[in-house]
């Protein structure tokens, strides 16, 4: 599928080098203000200027205005990326409420970093887990997956969206029949 735009937060690419004390302490520190130094400057990775205080995201620096717009729809201040919508999306495709480790697995970034993306949605409400550790998706999580897929793609939730779509298309509904016979449709 087609991306329309990449102005959404993402996690850098080389984050599997961070041990895992250093990459949790990044995860939780998202988002946070930061205050530039007497005398220094901190600079807004979105549009290159000079601020004093930011928002904080993996060592990059954020003006709240710029921080805002990166924020989608839906999303109630919650900074999405593409492993919340890979997420959203496998709850939302699945027949069944998929079980927890199958979403972490499945979403297209580190294990350990995508426990804390489950743990995180969850705590914000967009998804609700049973005592088994079955998902399933809030109305909240609903709205903030249509937000992120139409910032990136322009349109909807399809399953061709997904990061597991592309390992397995049999992801996609009209695809799955829920038994070994073939579909006559």
């Amino acid at each position: 599928m087609q991306k329309i735009s990449d102005f959404v937060f993402s996690y850098p690419p080389n984050l599997q080098e961070l041990d895992l004390a250093t990459m949790v302490s990044m995860y939780r520190d998202r988002g946070e203000p930061r205050r530039a130094a007497p005398g220094k400057y901190l600079a807004c990775a979105i549009t290159k200027k000079l601020i004093k205080e930011a928002k904080w995201w993996f060592g990059l620096y954020y003006s709240q205005s710029a921080w805002d717009d990166l924020l989608t729809k839906g999303s109630n201040g919650y900074p999405l990326t593409e492993a919340e919508l890979n997420a959203l999306g496998l709850i939302v495709t699945s027949e069944e409420p998929p079980h927890r480790e199958y979403v972490e697995k499945n979403i297209g970034i580190l294990p350990k970093l995508a426990y804390l993306i489950v743990n995180d949605i969850k705590q914000f409400g967009l998804i609700e887990e049973d005592g088994q550790g079955f998902l399933n998706i809030t109305s909240h999580g609903e709205q903030a997956l249509q937000g992120i897929s139409r910032r990136i793609y322009g349109k909807r939730f399809v399953p061709e969206m997904l990061h597991a779509y592309h390992q397995d298309p049999s992801l996609s509904k009209d695809d799955r029949t829920g038994s070994d016979q073939p579909s006559l449709f």
